[in-house]
């Protein structure tokens, strides 16, 4: 890690979860271990004065992830540079919705990107259509760490001659606050006097900077504050909140940290009622004091992530990526609390079918670059073939013409090869089952 340039910071971090890996932790919450979060403020009832909204937020900056190549998607640059919406990108959008709430508040708030190494380049330039961005004293970006994958018999540096860049992973998202401190980032924000960190995915456009979050944190003296949303059936699999009896702390259960056998009881959503959006608030002060007092180290629960040293070969050497969540921060900050959010908080994209809801007609864009649905209620569920439309060079030539239009749609299941044609329309819910290569006609309303 010194040869290939890895700050000391992320070294002592690293060198703490190798500790716990080779002593056998697991990283597991079992059941019994836990219950279920009740109590907590909604976003909808917090009311603020003008000058609290606008205070909070003069102190607030906006960090996103964008780390991620969207390889689930067959995207090889940064996922954030992917055409989402009137052919604008995320990043685009992310550049818009930061630049109004500016002009709203009359205030500063700096947007600061953490990129891989992979996904920096692209990004920035294109951000730089956007030359009023960047805030004196604080870099638009900075890199998150890496780390050796580990061989899974020997807990060793693997070696892979093919491509040398597989020996290496990001230790997940729970880097961010190591990266923070490693760069130099984390005192740039404070010397220019910010309080409080918005964090969030650059793939989820509904996770625009809300001053009344920023509002509640200052009035509760809140020092980490996790944005969650009501889980349904199509959440069950992600990441739940939870209170820990043994000291009363809320604490975030993913699916890696789940005990063998009691994967019905993590996916219980009427038990488990609250998930993880990965929208995050962090005050500044306190992070930097527990880093400090910590030589670089969070603490946060690790993540044994199983996987091979080629992720697209499954006959390749099986490693072990040592990984954290920076959601489980929750459990590190002392007087943490969690926020209860609609779902127009959250709307990542994962796969292409996300992809299409977000292409179709069913949201715009305000001036504000904020997501506006078509008609209220749920948005459609769309679900395609994943033998013809899992990537996106499949996807874009199915869609030729762009989406189908989905305002009135409550669901789209398509079964086969199929080709949508112009301005298509669908109605209620559609089921398409092909078995030859089919092509929707121009115009066509499917019911």
């Amino acid at each position: 890690m010194r040869a290939a340039g890895q700050a000391e910071e992320s070294i002592n971090a690293f060198t703490h979860y190798y500790r716990l890996l080779e002593e056998g932790y697991q990283g597991t919450i079992a059941e019994d271990e836990i219950e279920p979060v009740e109590g907590l403020d909604a976003l909808a009832d917090l009311h603020f004065s003008d000058e609290q909204l606008k205070d909070a937020i003069a102190k607030t900056v906006v960090i996103k992830l964008n780390g991620g190549l969207g390889t689930s998607m067959g995207i090889t640059g940064p996922k954030a540079a992917l055409p989402v919406m009137e052919g604008l990108t995320f990043l685009d959008v992310i550049a818009k919705q930061v630049l109004a709430i500016r002009e709203q508040y009359s205030v500063e708030l700096p947007l600061v990107l953490m990129h891989s190494f992979r996904t920096r380049d692209e990004s920035l330039q294109i951000l730089a259509k956007y030359p009023d961005l960047a805030v004196d004293g604080l870099d638009l970006d900075f890199l998150q760490n890496a780390e050796p994958k580990l061989t899974a018999d020997a807990l060793e540096p693997v070696e892979w001659a093919a491509n040398p860049d597989l020996e290496w992973c990001p230790p997940g998202h729970g880097d961010l606050f190591v990266a923070m401190q490693a760069s130099g980032v984390l005192k740039a924000m404070r010397d220019k006097g910010l309080k409080y960190a918005f964090i969030s995915n650059s793939d989820n456009l509904g996770a625009v900077p809300d001053a009344r979050v920023a509002a509640w944190m200052a009035a509760s003296g809140v020092p980490f504050g996790m944005e969650v949303c009501r889980r349904t059936r199509s959440d069950r699999k992600g990441g739940h909140i939870a209170r820990r009896k043994a000291d009363g702390r809320l604490v975030l259960r993913d699916t890696a940290m789940v005990v063998e056998g009691e994967e019905d009881q993590f996916q219980d959503i009427s038990k488990h009622t609250l998930f993880n959006t990965n929208n995050l608030w962090i005050d500044l002060d306190a992070l930097a004091e527990i880093l400090d007092a910590n030589g670089g180290v969070m603490g946060l629960p690790m993540i044994v992530n199983h996987k091979t040293v080629d992720p697209a070969d499954k006959k390749s050497t099986k490693v072990i990526q040592i990984e954290t969540g920076m959601g489980t921060g929750i459990e590190v900050f002392e007087g943490a609390d969690a926020v209860v959010v609609e779902r127009d908080r959250f709307k990542p994209v994962k796969t292409t079918n996300d992809l299409l809801v977000l292409r179709s007609d069913f949201y715009e864009l305000d001036l504000a670059g904020r997501l506006v649905a078509s008609r209220s209620g749920d948005e459609p569920f769309v679900d395609l073939d994943g033998d013809h439309y899992k990537v996106l060079a499949q996807f874009d030539e199915r869609f030729p013409q762009g989406a189908p239009s989905l305002t009135a749609c409550n669901s789209l299941k398509v079964i086969g090869d199929v080709t949508f044609g112009e301005r298509v329309v669908c109605t209620g819910d559609v089921l398409i089952e092909a078995q030859t290569p089919t092509f929707v006609e121009d115009g066509a309303v499917l019911s």
